[in-house]
C-alpha cells in the first residue's frame, strides 16, 4: 500500500516536475554565473561565523533587489550589530538542526528571525537569509515563486506559517520526485521557481490531486 501511494505522488508531480527541470535549465541559461556571488559570500561567511549582521542583512537587501528606503531599515541599522547577531544566530541554529523536519526548521528559524525591524511580515528577506544560514537545506521565497506555484496548482496561502509550509511543499517535490530529483536541492527548486514564475511562456500544468 505504501509504494503504491509513493507511485502514485510521483505520478501526480510528474508535470510539475517538467516545469521544473526546463525552467531551472533556463535559469542557468540566462542569468549571469557572477549573480549569486554576493548570495555565496554572505553564505560562506555565516558558515563561518555562524551569525549575519547589518553588513550581511544589507547585502542580501541588494541581492534580492529590494528596495531600502524604508523605516525598518532605518530601525535594523539603529540596533547594535551584537543584538542583530544574536537573533541571526539563534536562527542560524533552528534552520540548521537536522533533527528537525526541513519545513519545521523553516519555520523556527523564520519565526526567530521575525524579532527584527524588517521580518516581521513577508518572507522574502527572511528567506533570503535563513537560506543563507543553511542554503544546502532552506529556500528563498518571493512574488515569482509564489506565481510558479499558483500556476502550478501547488496550494500555498498566505497564512501565518507560510515559510514552513513553503519547505515542507519543497520537501515533497524532493521526496516524490524520483530520478528527476537526484542532485537537486531545495535552491535549486526555488531558482526553477522563480524563472517559471518570470516566464509566462511556461505552460501551466494540472494541479497535483491530494
Amino acid at each position: 500500500m505504501e509504494e503504491s501511494t509513493e507511485a502514485a505522488a510521483g505520478e501526480e508531480f510528474a508535470a510539475v516536475w517538467d516545469v521544473l527541470t526546463s525552467a531551472r535549465a533556463g535559469y542557468l541559461a540566462g542569468v549571469s554565473p557572477h549573480y549569486d556571488e554576493v548570495f555565496h559570500e554572505v553564505a560562506q561567511r555565516t558558515e563561518r561565523t555562524g551569525s549575519l549582521g547589518k553588513i550581511d542583512i544589507a547585502a542580501l537587501v541588494v541581492w534580492k533587489r529590494l528596495s531600502a528606503q524604508t523605516r525598518w531599515v532605518s530601525a535594523l541599522m539603529s540596533l547594535p550589530d551584537t543584538e542583530v547577531r544574536q537573533v541571526t544566530e539563534r536562527a542560524v541554529t533552528a534552520v540548521r538542526d537536522t533533527a528537525l523536519a526541513r519545513g519545521e526548521a523553516a519555520r523556527a528559524g523564520r519565526g526567530i528571525i521575525g524579532e527584527l525591524p524588517g521580518f516581521r511580515r513577508g518572507d522574502a528577506l527572511a528567506s533570503a537569509v535563513l537560506t543563507a544560514a543553511a542554503p544546502q537545506r532552506m529556500a528563498v521565497y518571493d512574488r515569482r515563486v509564489q506565481h510558479a506555484l499558483d500556476t502550478l496548482g501547488l496550494t500555498l496561502t498566505p497564512a501565518p506559517g507560510r515559510y514552513g509550509r513553503y519547505l515542507h511543499l519543497l520537501d515533497d517535490l524532493l521526496h516524490h520526485g524520483g530520478a528527476r530529483a537526484d542532485g537537486w536541492t531545495a535552491r535549486d527548486i526555488d531558482t526553477a521557481l522563480y524563472w517559471a514564475g518570470g516566464n509566462p511562456r511556461l505552460p501551466p500544468t494540472a494541479p497535483p490531486t491530494s
